[in-house]
């Protein structure tokens, strides 16, 4: 049994192939299963990934016709046989020491989950800038999300993590297998950090998200109502264990909420207002029902919520200011951010630590 199981979801990326799998292969932690699940690729890919399995034993590959990332995903992850998983799209690359760092903390800790930083990357002109989305004041010690409700509110981004793999199995986590759909990392994400009882942070950055791959599924407006399948998804899951929803059903509709926002802002003009009588619908029901009150007030701005519901068609310009202000703050990010670690100050320019 390998220590890691890295599962490698592949469609059309022939262009950045070669430099994902070569870093998972540079890994210093040599005993790894590297699992490459070909979603049945037009280009290249397949080819890659057979030359690669012809030089080193540890690369799999899964070649299947095309169904979608979570049926992708699930393939990969019933077959793995390593103690722990790990997830790396093929459009992103890793530091060679991830798994290595990763796995050395969940032994030390017994973890469900271990999860590290990540960095945004841009090819063109090789940037990367870390997220900073992990607090130093909450590294390197057990927590769940009974204790820490922001673990829930961590971006989903799967493949910053490693899962035990007996703990995936224990519940039967898998991914929706919404055909061809995007925005699957969300109920699997949340699913593992309501389920987990042992979860351990840590503030390094060891995956590089490449942000300009303009094929990625993201970009796509046909898949606008795939986040509600996610979310729709989460509500069976909260429904079926009447504890955990108990505890985090309003969380839930606080990521719902921040997640449609940050849909609706990046789906094609045409679609917008159709996908915000949706978004309107839902919130109107849940609050009307008496759900949303001080607890969800508080993460959530009341006088845009109250657009929404009120008068959906006026939403637009809310969503204007909203945009305004994530801009401004992802700009003032991206030039200068200062944080403090293990008590001492950290200064990030232009993406790239300096103190």
């Amino acid at each position: 049994m390998a220590k890691v199981s890295v599962i490698v979801p592949v469609y059309n990326v022939e262009k950045y192939l070669t430099e994902c799998i070569d870093s998972i292969l540079s890994q210093t932690m040599t005993d790894i299963e590297i699992i490459c699940v070909n979603d049945g690729s037009k280009d290249k890919s397949l080819e890659i990934l057979n030359e690669y399995a012809v030089k080193d034993k540890r690369v799999i590959v899964i070649n299947k016709s095309n169904s979608g990332y979570g049926h992708t995903m699930n393939t990969g992850l019933n077959i793995a046989s390593g103690e722990y998983i790990g997830i790396i799209e093929s459009d992103d690359f890793v530091s060679k020491n991830m798994f290595e760092d990763l796995y050395k903390i969940a032994k030390e800790y017994n973890a469900d989950i271990v999860k590290g930083d990540w960095y945004n990357y841009w090819s063109k002109n090789k940037f990367a800038r870390k997220n900073n989305r992990i607090s130093s004041a909450k590294t390197f010690k057990l927590t769940n999300s009974t204790e820490d409700k922001s673990l829930l509110r961590i971006n989903p981004s799967v493949w910053s993590a490693i899962y035990k793999r007996e703990f995936l199995n224990k519940y039967n986590i898998r991914f929706l297998e919404t055909p061809g759909a995007s925005y699957q990392d969300l109920a699997f994400s949340f699913k593992v950090f309501a389920l987990a009882q042992r979860v351990v942070l840590t503030d390094k950055a060891y995956l590089y998200y490449r942000q300009d791959n303009m094929n990625s599924s993201v970009k796509s407006k046909t898949k606008v109502y795939c986040v509600c399948d996610e979310y729709d998804e989460i509500d069976r899951f909260l429904e079926k264990y009447p504890d955990i929803k108990d505890k985090f059903k309003i969380q839930e509709e606080i990521n719902r909420y921040n997640g449609y926002v940050s849909s609706v802002l990046r789906i094609d003009d045409s679609v917008k207002p159709e996908f915000i009588k949706v978004f309107s619908e839902h919130f109107k029901k849940e609050y009307d029902s008496g759900l949303l009150q001080d607890e969800f007030f508080k993460k959530i701005k009341k006088k845009e919520f109250m657009v929404l519901i009120n008068s959906p068609d006026k939403y637009l310009k809310v969503l204007k200011n909203i945009e305004r202000r994530r801009k401004f703050n992802q700009f003032r990010k991206n030039i200068l951010s200062i944080h403090f670690r293990n008590g001492k100050l950290e200064m990030t320019l232009f993406g790239k630590e300096i103190i």
